[in-house]
């Protein structure tokens, strides 16, 4: 379980989001409370939000670009390249981060340990308040509300449950 962030990927009808929340935190101390965890790759047709440590989760970014780059944009692929090469490389093995990525169809978790898995329901939490913003947008998945209002009720819900986690939520969508 990662400390620090809220991450939550939300599929409905033509829509995907990833909101994440701004907290960055060092023991007990919040460090920033604006950090942006959430972010466009891939010509903006990939979002990716990640929890963990923060320059292990940039260096993955950047290996997750070379790999949609080297395979033309198939997120499956790619992802599956990506972590197959963070369990079995040394360096990236130490890295300590979780993604959440997303296109138009596909929805995905990424760990260090070489998992790549697709929610049975197109919702993904990760992060310190990952399960309490995961448990809320299933609970109003069935409701008349946007993905994107499902997400920013959820997030706020999240915030106001876990302590590494705020009320500064970037969100980024693709889709109407």
């Amino acid at each position: 379980m990662w400390h620090g962030t809220t991450i939550l990927s939300v599929r409905k009808a033509n829509q995907v989001v990833i909101a994440g929340d701004g907290q960055v935190t060092m023991g007990n101390s919040v460090v920033k409370a604006n950090a942006r965890k959430v972010r466009f790759l891939s010509s903006g047709n990939v979002i990716v939000g990640f929890a963990g440590a923060t320059a292990d989760a940039f260096t993955l970014f950047e290996r997750l670009e070379a790999k949609l780059e080297q395979h033309s944009g198939q997120l499956q692929r790619a992802c599956v390249e990506l972590a197959k090469d963070w369990r079995t490389d040394k360096y990236l093995r130490k890295l300590e981060a979780m993604m959440a990525v997303v296109d138009r169809n596909t929805s995905l978790i990424l760990t260090g340990s070489g998992d790549v898995l697709e929610p049975q329901d197109g919702i993904i939490g990760i992060g310190s308040g990952g399960n309490f913003a995961l448990s809320a947008a299933r609970a109003l998945i069935d409701l008349d509300f946007s993905a994107e209002e499902i997400a920013r009720r959820s997030m706020k819900i999240a915030a106001d449950l876990c302590i590494y986690t705020n009320h500064s939520i970037v969100l980024e969508k693709i889709g109407e």
